[in-house]
Protein backbone atom coordinates (compact mmCIF):
# COMPACT_ATOMS: atom_id res chain seq x y z
CA UNK A 1 0.00 0.00 0.00
CA UNK A 2 1.50 3.03 -0.97
CA UNK A 3 0.28 6.90 -1.27
CA UNK A 4 2.29 10.45 -0.70
CA UNK A 5 4.20 10.92 2.47
CA UNK A 6 7.38 12.29 3.96
CA UNK A 7 8.85 9.05 4.23
CA UNK A 8 8.32 5.68 2.73
CA UNK A 9 8.76 2.21 4.48
CA UNK A 10 10.01 -0.64 2.91
CA UNK A 11 8.61 -3.93 4.95
CA UNK A 12 10.95 -6.85 4.13
CA UNK A 13 9.55 -9.99 4.91
CA UNK A 14 11.34 -13.39 4.34
CA UNK A 15 8.86 -16.41 4.62
CA UNK A 16 9.52 -20.09 5.38
CA UNK A 17 6.66 -22.66 5.27
CA UNK A 18 4.41 -19.79 7.20
CA UNK A 19 1.05 -20.06 5.82
CA UNK A 20 -0.62 -20.87 8.93
CA UNK A 21 0.54 -17.12 10.44
CA UNK A 22 1.04 -15.34 7.10
CA UNK A 23 -2.86 -14.08 6.33
CA UNK A 24 -3.26 -12.22 9.93
CA UNK A 25 0.81 -10.98 9.91
CA UNK A 26 -0.65 -9.35 5.89
CA UNK A 27 -3.81 -8.24 7.52
CA UNK A 28 -1.63 -6.46 10.84
CA UNK A 29 -0.11 -4.43 7.78
CA UNK A 30 -3.11 -3.38 5.66
CA UNK A 31 -3.77 -2.10 9.33
CA UNK A 32 -1.29 0.08 9.51
CA UNK A 33 -2.09 3.96 10.48
CA UNK A 34 0.74 4.89 8.45
CA UNK A 35 0.03 4.51 4.77
CA UNK A 36 3.10 5.12 2.95
CA UNK A 37 5.23 1.58 2.85
CA UNK A 38 5.32 -1.46 0.44
CA UNK A 39 6.16 -4.97 1.02
CA UNK A 40 9.55 -6.72 -0.38
CA UNK A 41 9.36 -10.32 0.19
CA UNK A 42 11.39 -13.27 -0.86
CA UNK A 43 10.54 -17.03 -0.25
CA UNK A 44 13.54 -18.89 1.47
CA UNK A 45 12.28 -22.09 -0.16
CA UNK A 46 8.81 -23.22 1.58
CA UNK A 47 6.88 -26.36 0.72
CA UNK A 48 3.49 -24.53 1.76
CA UNK A 49 1.38 -21.70 0.36
CA UNK A 50 3.56 -18.81 1.76
CA UNK A 51 5.06 -17.72 -1.80
CA UNK A 52 1.52 -17.75 -3.08
CA UNK A 53 -0.19 -15.83 -0.01
CA UNK A 54 2.76 -13.20 -0.53
CA UNK A 55 2.37 -13.13 -4.43
CA UNK A 56 -1.53 -12.50 -4.05
CA UNK A 57 -0.74 -9.88 -1.71
CA UNK A 58 2.16 -8.02 -2.83
CA UNK A 59 3.22 -9.22 -6.44
CA UNK A 60 6.52 -11.24 -7.29
CA UNK A 61 9.25 -11.61 -5.25
CA UNK A 62 12.21 -8.28 -4.97
CA UNK A 63 14.82 -10.64 -4.60
CA UNK A 64 16.94 -12.25 -7.33
CA UNK A 65 18.59 -14.57 -4.86
CA UNK A 66 16.96 -17.95 -4.96
CA UNK A 67 16.76 -21.19 -2.99
CA UNK A 68 17.47 -21.38 0.43
CA UNK A 69 20.13 -18.98 2.33
CA UNK A 70 19.04 -19.30 5.47
CA UNK A 71 17.16 -16.60 7.65
CA UNK A 72 19.97 -14.33 8.44
CA UNK A 73 21.23 -14.32 4.45
CA UNK A 74 17.25 -14.06 3.44
CA UNK A 75 17.17 -10.43 5.38
CA UNK A 76 20.36 -9.21 4.05
CA UNK A 77 19.27 -10.40 0.21
CA UNK A 78 15.97 -8.41 0.98
CA UNK A 79 18.01 -5.26 2.33
CA UNK A 80 20.39 -5.16 0.03
CA UNK A 81 17.39 -4.82 -2.77
CA UNK A 82 15.82 -2.29 -0.91
CA UNK A 83 18.47 -0.18 -0.25
CA UNK A 84 18.78 1.31 -3.64
CA UNK A 85 15.07 1.99 -3.63
CA UNK A 86 15.48 4.57 -0.84
CA UNK A 87 14.91 8.32 -0.75
CA UNK A 88 16.70 10.30 2.31
CA UNK A 89 14.09 10.06 4.71
CA UNK A 90 12.89 6.76 3.73
CA UNK A 91 13.00 3.39 6.32
CA UNK A 92 13.21 -0.44 6.42
CA UNK A 93 11.06 -2.46 8.66
CA UNK A 94 11.86 -6.36 9.17
CA UNK A 95 8.76 -8.74 9.65
CA UNK A 96 8.52 -11.79 10.89
CA UNK A 97 6.57 -14.53 9.08
CA UNK A 98 4.29 -15.32 12.39
CA UNK A 99 3.72 -11.82 13.98
CA UNK A 100 1.04 -9.57 14.17
CA UNK A 101 1.89 -5.71 14.21
CA UNK A 102 -0.23 -3.19 16.20
CA UNK A 103 -1.74 -0.62 14.03
CA UNK A 104 0.57 2.40 15.17
CA UNK A 105 4.30 0.49 14.74
CA UNK A 106 5.02 1.98 11.67
CA UNK A 107 3.96 5.33 12.62
CA UNK A 108 5.65 5.39 15.38
CA UNK A 109 9.18 3.87 14.08
CA UNK A 110 8.87 6.81 11.34
CA UNK A 111 8.12 9.64 14.45
CA UNK A 112 11.08 8.02 16.49
CA UNK A 113 14.01 8.00 13.77
CA UNK A 114 12.67 11.41 11.84
CA UNK A 115 14.18 13.79 13.82
CA UNK A 116 18.11 12.29 13.49
CA UNK A 117 20.50 14.08 11.18
CA UNK A 118 20.85 13.14 7.50
CA UNK A 119 23.53 10.97 7.20
CA UNK A 120 23.52 9.55 11.12
CA UNK A 121 22.49 5.83 11.24
CA UNK A 122 20.02 5.29 13.40
CA UNK A 123 17.80 2.15 14.32
CA UNK A 124 14.45 2.12 16.43
CA UNK A 125 13.35 -1.54 18.40
CA UNK A 126 10.34 -1.83 20.50
CA UNK A 127 9.05 -4.33 23.70
CA UNK A 128 6.60 -7.15 22.27
CA UNK A 129 3.46 -8.33 23.96
CA UNK A 130 4.25 -12.00 23.96
CA UNK A 131 1.44 -14.18 22.35
CA UNK A 132 1.01 -18.15 22.15
CA UNK A 133 0.26 -19.65 18.95
CA UNK A 134 -3.45 -18.78 19.16
CA UNK A 135 -2.19 -15.07 19.91
CA UNK A 136 -3.14 -16.12 23.77
CA UNK A 137 -1.18 -13.49 25.72
CA UNK A 138 1.62 -14.36 27.78
CA UNK A 139 3.17 -11.28 28.92
CA UNK A 140 5.27 -8.53 27.43
CA UNK A 141 9.19 -8.98 26.98
CA UNK A 142 11.40 -7.96 29.74
CA UNK A 143 12.02 -4.11 29.73
CA UNK A 144 15.08 -2.34 29.84
CA UNK A 145 17.72 -1.62 32.23
CA UNK A 146 20.27 0.67 30.75
CA UNK A 147 20.06 1.63 27.42
CA UNK A 148 21.74 0.03 24.36
CA UNK A 149 25.44 1.28 22.64
CA UNK A 150 28.49 0.12 21.78
CA UNK A 151 30.32 -2.45 23.15
CA UNK A 152 27.08 -3.28 25.31
CA UNK A 153 25.98 -4.63 21.75
CA UNK A 154 28.68 -7.00 21.79
CA UNK A 155 27.48 -8.66 24.56
CA UNK A 156 23.83 -8.71 24.00
CA UNK A 157 20.96 -8.52 21.39
CA UNK A 158 18.52 -5.73 22.28
CA UNK A 159 17.15 -5.79 19.13
CA UNK A 160 14.28 -8.25 18.90
CA UNK A 161 13.99 -8.65 14.76
CA UNK A 162 10.57 -8.05 13.92
CA UNK A 163 10.31 -4.89 15.89
CA UNK A 164 13.40 -3.32 13.68
CA UNK A 165 13.08 -0.21 11.71
CA UNK A 166 16.39 1.36 10.29
CA UNK A 167 16.64 4.46 8.50
CA UNK A 168 18.21 4.80 4.93
CA UNK A 169 21.79 5.45 6.56
CA UNK A 170 21.70 2.45 8.63
CA UNK A 171 19.88 0.21 6.02
CA UNK A 172 22.63 1.30 3.93
CA UNK A 173 25.72 0.79 6.78
CA UNK A 174 24.20 -3.30 7.33
CA UNK A 175 23.50 -3.81 3.13
CA UNK A 176 27.50 -3.06 2.80
CA UNK A 177 28.48 -5.02 5.42
CA UNK A 178 29.81 -8.99 5.27
CA UNK A 179 28.10 -10.36 8.96
CA UNK A 180 29.70 -13.45 10.95
CA UNK A 181 28.49 -16.42 10.27
CA UNK A 182 27.58 -16.58 14.11
CA UNK A 183 25.55 -13.38 13.79
CA UNK A 184 21.70 -13.02 12.68
CA UNK A 185 20.53 -10.16 11.23
CA UNK A 186 19.05 -8.70 13.97
CA UNK A 187 21.96 -8.81 16.12
CA UNK A 188 24.73 -7.80 13.75
CA UNK A 189 22.40 -4.47 12.52
CA UNK A 190 22.69 -3.63 16.31
CA UNK A 191 26.06 -4.37 16.72
CA UNK A 192 26.95 -2.51 13.56
CA UNK A 193 24.62 0.69 14.04
CA UNK A 194 26.19 1.33 17.19
CA UNK A 195 29.34 0.75 16.22
CA UNK A 196 29.31 3.20 13.55
CA UNK A 197 28.21 5.50 16.70
CA UNK A 198 24.87 5.58 15.00
CA UNK A 199 21.82 5.67 17.07
CA UNK A 200 19.65 3.19 18.59
CA UNK A 201 16.34 4.10 20.23
CA UNK A 202 14.05 1.79 22.08
CA UNK A 203 10.08 2.27 22.33
CA UNK A 204 8.94 1.17 25.91
CA UNK A 205 5.66 0.80 23.96
CA UNK A 206 4.78 -2.46 23.09
CA UNK A 207 4.15 -2.82 19.20
CA UNK A 208 4.10 -6.47 18.04
CA UNK A 209 2.48 -9.51 19.21
CA UNK A 210 5.38 -11.75 18.99
CA UNK A 211 4.24 -15.35 18.97
CA UNK A 212 5.66 -18.12 20.91
CA UNK A 213 5.12 -21.65 19.15
CA UNK A 214 8.03 -23.46 19.35
CA UNK A 215 9.11 -23.12 15.65
CA UNK A 216 10.33 -19.55 16.59
CA UNK A 217 13.86 -19.41 15.12
CA UNK A 218 14.90 -17.41 18.44
CA UNK A 219 11.94 -16.31 20.57
CA UNK A 220 11.97 -13.89 23.07
CA UNK A 221 14.03 -14.20 26.57
CA UNK A 222 12.20 -15.66 29.47
CA UNK A 223 12.59 -14.36 32.90
CA UNK A 224 15.76 -13.46 34.38
CA UNK A 225 16.54 -16.35 36.42
CA UNK A 226 15.27 -18.59 33.37
CA UNK A 227 18.14 -17.00 31.61
CA UNK A 228 21.31 -17.17 33.67
CA UNK A 229 20.19 -20.46 34.20
CA UNK A 230 20.28 -21.55 30.36
CA UNK A 231 23.18 -19.44 29.97
CA UNK A 232 25.08 -21.65 32.71
CA UNK A 233 23.90 -24.71 31.04
CA UNK A 234 25.08 -23.94 28.07
CA UNK A 235 29.09 -22.41 29.18
CA UNK A 236 30.72 -20.03 27.55
CA UNK A 237 31.80 -21.58 24.32
CA UNK A 238 28.91 -21.22 22.50
CA UNK A 239 28.89 -17.44 23.80
CA UNK A 240 32.30 -16.60 23.01
CA UNK A 241 31.98 -17.70 19.54
CA UNK A 242 29.03 -15.37 18.88
CA UNK A 243 31.14 -12.76 20.64
CA UNK A 244 34.64 -13.32 19.04
CA UNK A 245 32.55 -13.20 16.01
CA UNK A 246 31.23 -9.85 16.02
CA UNK A 247 34.43 -8.41 17.00
CA UNK A 248 36.44 -10.16 14.28
CA UNK A 249 33.87 -9.38 11.81
CA UNK A 250 34.39 -5.81 12.75
CA UNK A 251 37.76 -5.75 12.96
CA UNK A 252 38.14 -6.74 9.33
CA UNK A 253 35.56 -4.06 8.20
CA UNK A 254 36.99 -0.57 9.98
CA UNK A 255 35.33 1.68 7.25
CA UNK A 256 32.28 1.14 9.05
CA UNK A 257 33.29 1.76 12.33
CA UNK A 258 33.80 5.00 14.47
CA UNK A 259 37.28 6.00 15.42
CA UNK A 260 36.25 4.72 19.26
CA UNK A 261 34.91 2.18 18.41
CA UNK A 262 37.67 0.55 16.55
CA UNK A 263 39.39 1.29 19.54
CA UNK A 264 37.89 -0.52 21.56
CA UNK A 265 37.30 -3.66 19.29
CA UNK A 266 41.47 -3.56 18.57
CA UNK A 267 41.17 -3.73 22.86
CA UNK A 268 39.31 -6.46 22.97
CA UNK A 269 40.36 -8.10 20.74
CA UNK A 270 44.23 -8.09 22.08
CA UNK A 271 41.99 -9.22 25.48
CA UNK A 272 41.38 -11.71 23.96
CA UNK A 273 44.36 -13.12 22.01
CA UNK A 274 46.21 -12.17 25.50
CA UNK A 275 45.57 -13.38 29.11
CA UNK A 276 43.63 -13.16 31.86
CA UNK A 277 44.78 -9.82 33.20
CA UNK A 278 44.82 -8.51 29.88
CA UNK A 279 41.17 -9.37 29.95
CA UNK A 280 40.79 -8.04 33.66
CA UNK A 281 41.73 -4.77 32.20
CA UNK A 282 39.50 -4.75 29.11
CA UNK A 283 36.60 -4.99 31.46
CA UNK A 284 36.95 -1.81 32.36
CA UNK A 285 36.04 -0.38 29.09
CA UNK A 286 32.68 2.50 29.74
CA UNK A 287 29.76 0.47 28.55
CA UNK A 288 31.07 -3.25 28.48
CA UNK A 289 27.90 -4.55 30.34
CA UNK A 290 25.06 -6.37 30.02
CA UNK A 291 21.53 -5.59 31.13
CA UNK A 292 21.70 -6.43 34.91
CA UNK A 293 24.53 -6.89 37.36
CA UNK A 294 23.70 -11.07 37.50
CA UNK A 295 24.07 -11.12 33.28
CA UNK A 296 27.16 -8.45 33.76
CA UNK A 297 28.73 -11.01 36.21
CA UNK A 298 27.96 -13.84 34.38
CA UNK A 299 29.61 -12.26 30.62
CA UNK A 300 32.87 -11.27 33.21
CA UNK A 301 33.16 -15.07 33.72
CA UNK A 302 32.91 -15.97 29.86
CA UNK A 303 34.65 -13.12 28.92
CA UNK A 304 37.66 -14.80 31.67
CA UNK A 305 37.30 -18.02 30.81
CA UNK A 306 36.34 -17.94 26.60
Amino acid sequence: MTSAGAAHVAVLLSSYNGARFLPAQLASLRAQTYPDWTLLWRDDGSADESAALLTAFAGPPVSAAAGRLGVRDSFLALLRAAVPRLGPADTVAFADQDDVWLPEKLARGIAALAPLPAGEPGMVCTRQVLVDATLGRIGLSPPLHSPPGFPASLTQNLATGCTIMLNRAAAALVAASVPPATSLHDWWSYVLVTAAGGTVLMDATPLVLYRQHGGNMVGAPGRLWRRGLLALRRGPEAYMRVFRGHLAALKAQPQLLSPPARAQVATLQAALDGGWRQRLRAMALPGLRRQTPLETLVFRLWFLLG
